[in-house]
């Protein structure tokens, strides 16, 4: 599986050497506007779909107990646009919101960068190291409209959403529940 990369990669490389030239030359027209989820990935997922691109993993992703998750350019696709429904429409989020992830590097965490990608909302990545003090400063400077976190490092953030005025919508990454949050999972 790793001699179809390393070919596809030096032939990636060139066109992007070659697209980069014609550029610096004034021979190709920058976008006004460019979004990696729509101009990149959908694009990539449609070569896939007609045969021009061969398939590999847009994502692979694997735990230290061997657990893995993989998906395709289509797949990295479509979740990333029902995660941005989720968003747009359960969190009601807009175009220059702001959404703070407190997360381990979980699949989701990806999913969710791309979502906010595609919808123009700005993602403030968070480790899952941050204290309680930590996450309310974040969300107080940020003004942040919805935290995204694990069912774990709920209980920090629940410790401090009274002082935080913005804040309007909570989204948890997990199997669990909880009172007022809502639920990666069971929205996607």
């Amino acid at each position: 599986p790793c001699r179809p990369f390393h070919g596809y990669n030096r032939l990636l490389t060139s066109q992007i050497i070659s697209y980069y030239e014609s550029i610096h030359q004034h021979k190709k027209e920058l976008p006004e506007y460019f979004n990696f989820a729509s101009d990149v990935l959908d694009e990539w997922s449609q070569l896939e779909k007609d045969g021009r691109k061969a398939a590999n993993p847009a994502f692979w992703w694997v735990n230290e107990e061997g657990e893995e998750v993989k998906w395709s350019f289509e797949e990295l696709g479509f979740l990333s646009r029902k995660a941005a429904n989720v968003l747009s429409e359960a969190c009601g989020l807009q175009r220059g919101d702001r959404v703070i992830a407190v997360l381990p590097r979980v699949p989701e965490w990806w999913l969710l960068n791309v979502a906010c990608m595609r919808t123009g909302i700005v993602l403030i990545p968070g480790t899952s190291q941050l204290t309680a003090k930590d996450v309310l400063y974040r969300l107080q400077a940020s003004k942040a409209k919805c935290i995204i976190t694990s069912d774990t490092l709920a209980p920090a953030v629940e410790s401090v959403v009274p002082d935080c005025q913005f804040l309007k919508s909570k989204l948890i990454v997990g199997k669990g529940s909880r009172d007022g949050w809502l639920n990666l999972q069971d929205l996607l």
